[in-house]
């Protein structure tokens, strides 16, 4: 499968099945798009008719361009067969190991974010918070069920996790002493939202979590429109100066400024260009899931908005990087010479098999966005995965396994997309979330032009 699209000046070339992009001139890209359509004469009189008079293009120059065609077929560069489709389900099937927990230490928050998809932090329940004696537990399962993994990770989650802090804390030693007598190593994350980050928070997460994850929308007004408190007040001017220094402290170990965006800034460029003015240089910006009646809900209309916004963002991006100035956005991170292995390019995140969500009780769901859901409690720390079943249904979900995708350029990219995000769209894992979707492939785009840009040359 081959996709064809123009963006900031290029024309990009990408076979879908090897990974191989190709920046072409516009007679080439052309002659590309025809090339498996139509027969070797008529395309040759179209090519000439479309560039001869104006641009002094020969037959000979197309039947050159057609021979470097031939040349990257045959070497499985342009038009390559798909060999995954058959593999898919059997590499699920011979993987699944756990390797990945989402505790959630609380199921509690100080902050009242409107569209918070966990209900302000109870996931549509009873508050809690994870004792200290579930949390181990919870660490053991993770490397009973492990088997023969060695690394392991564990994201620390809520609700608000620092509002259990000691707990966090406690977690985090107990899982060190059983790194070497269990032949296991962890790699911990913690998601806040900043509103309790004090020094010793800052000393302790700088120094055991491998990655952090801090939550701001942008501008002061579109954050403190949605990221309230309890009182009505936003959290803007009380989170970003700690974000600045626990940054500065971080040392360049890894951490993510995170958003989302809305209805009410479609304009999120802004918002992540304000972010890295701030001085932040690993952002992200997620589009909000929410129920279509919801004001702050993207809309139809929104999208080819969208679409523009994707486009600037990569442009500035690259502006910026040119001046030395440049920033991270974790959706244009793409490695196009290496990148994920096959299996993962298949399976994508692993949701049910090998990463689950732990609730402050123990309940084990497939991940996050899950919980709270009984259909699709899997079990407990203490009994394992019980309800087979909806694992089996997360165990089929890959790249191949929706009708929708096998026909689309980036399915070895999305890996077939979110569960959650199609089962909050469609009522079924194995749907598909089309408006993610098309934000998702616009992303691609955006992320491949950047990477031709930088080379400097075709890749």
């Amino acid at each position: 499968m081959v996709h064809q699209y123009k963006l900031n000046g290029y024309c990009i070339v990408l076979d879908t099945s090897s990974g191989s992009v190709h920046a072409v001139d516009p007679v080439a890209y052309d002659i590309i798009a025809l090339y498996k359509t139509k027969p070797e004469e008529a395309l040759i009189e179209e090519i000439l008719a479309l560039y001869g008079p104006k641009e002094g293009i020969t037959r000979k120059d197309v039947m050159d361009c057609l021979t470097d065609i031939r040349e990257l077929e045959a070497a499985g560069k342009l038009f390559s067969p798909d060999p995954y489709q058959d593999m898919a389900v059997d590499m699920k099937n011979h993987n699944g190991t756990l390797k990945a927990l989402c505790l959630h230490v609380a199921h509690t928050c100080n902050l009242n974010c409107s569209y918070c998809f966990a209900s302000q932090g109870n996931y549509h329940g009873d508050r809690a918070l994870m004792s200290l004696e579930t949390g181990k537990r919870a660490l053991d399962f993770l490397m009973e069920q492990s088997k023969g993994r060695r690394n392991l990770e564990v994201d620390f989650f809520g609700g608000e996790p620092l509002m259990n802090f000691e707990v966090v804390k406690e977690l985090v030693r107990y899982a060190r002493q059983q790194e070497t007598p269990r032949h296991k190593r962890f790699r911990f994350t913690l998601t806040t939202n900043g509103m309790l980050l004090d020094d010793d928070v800052m000393e302790f997460c700088n120094r055991e979590m491998s990655n952090v994850v801090l939550s701001l929308d942008g501008r002061r007004e579109v954050h403190d429109h949605l990221r309230k408190d309890y009182a009505g007040q936003g959290s803007y001017d009380r989170i970003v100066p700690k974000f600045q220094e626990f940054v500065r402290r971080r040392g360049g170990k890894n951490y993510y400024i995170r958003g989302t965006f809305t209805h009410n800034n479609v304009d999120f460029t802004e918002d992540i260009l304000h972010m890295a003015d701030l001085g932040f240089r690993e952002l992200s910006m997620e589009p909000v899931v929410c129920a279509p009646e919801d004001p702050y809900a993207l809309t139809e209309e929104d999208l080819p908005l969208l679409f523009e916004q994707y486009e600037l963002l990569a442009k500035e991006m690259l502006r910026r990087e040119e001046a030395g100035n440049g920033f991270t956005f974790y959706h244009y991170m793409l490695d196009l010479a290496h990148g994920p292995c096959i299996y993962k390019r298949i399976a994508g995140c692993g949701s049910g098999t090998e990463y689950m969500a732990v609730t402050p009780w123990g309940d084990l769901y497939p991940c996050h966005q899950f919980v709270g859901d009984e259909r699709y409690r899997l079990g407990s720390i203490y009994e394992g995965v019980c309800n087979e079943e909806i694992q089996e249904q997360f165990r089929r979900c890959n790249a191949y396994a929706r009708p929708e995708c096998r026909d689309c350029w980036a399915q070895l990219y999305c890996s077939g997309g979110c569960a959650a995000n199609a089962y909050h769209a469609t009522g079924s894992v194995a749907g598909i979330y089309e408006y993610g979707c098309e934000l998702f492939k616009k992303r691609m785009e955006c992320a491949i032009m950047m990477q031709v840009a930088r080379s400097g040359d075709p890749l």
